[in-house]
């Protein structure tokens, strides 16, 4: 696999979208910092580690609905492994004017891009959410 976090993005935008209770994916730190953003910001329910049959850790991600609507409409990958992209924090675009979030790389760890504007930090934007 050459890109593992757009596979942990897929796997997120297809649980959500068949309507599943969790999302199983293999663990990785920053996997679990993007996992911990998005239960900060009421995305999904919960997160949590777990150890499957061969003794591989994984994150099981449970999922949040409303009225049987996913509250994850949508997850875009904005920089690829081909593509990387890095912005200042002036520059960091918004989306969708402000009721999505943009997740960023940073030298400060894993931020979203409220956090990284509000402390003045820039890095790559690794997704778009809403």
């Amino acid at each position: 696999m050459t890109d593992p976090i757009s596979d942990f993005l897929t796997r997120l935008r297809n649980a959500s979208k068949a309507g599943l209770a969790e999302c199983v994916i293999p663990h990785s730190t920053l996997k679990e910092a993007i996992a911990g953003i998005l239960k900060a910001e009421g995305y999904v329910s919960d997160h949590s580690n777990s150890i499957d049959k061969l003794g591989h850790k994984t994150l099981v991600v449970k999922m949040k609905y409303v009225e049987n609507a996913p509250v994850l409409t949508n997850l875009t990958r904005v920089s690829t492994p081909g593509r990387r992209l890095y912005y200042r924090y002036s520059e960091i675009p918004r989306v969708l004017n402000g009721l999505g979030i943009g997740i960023l790389s940073t030298s400060k760890g894993v931020l979203k891009d409220g956090d990284c504007r509000r402390e003045k930090v820039g890095g790559e934007l690794i997704c778009n959410v809403w």
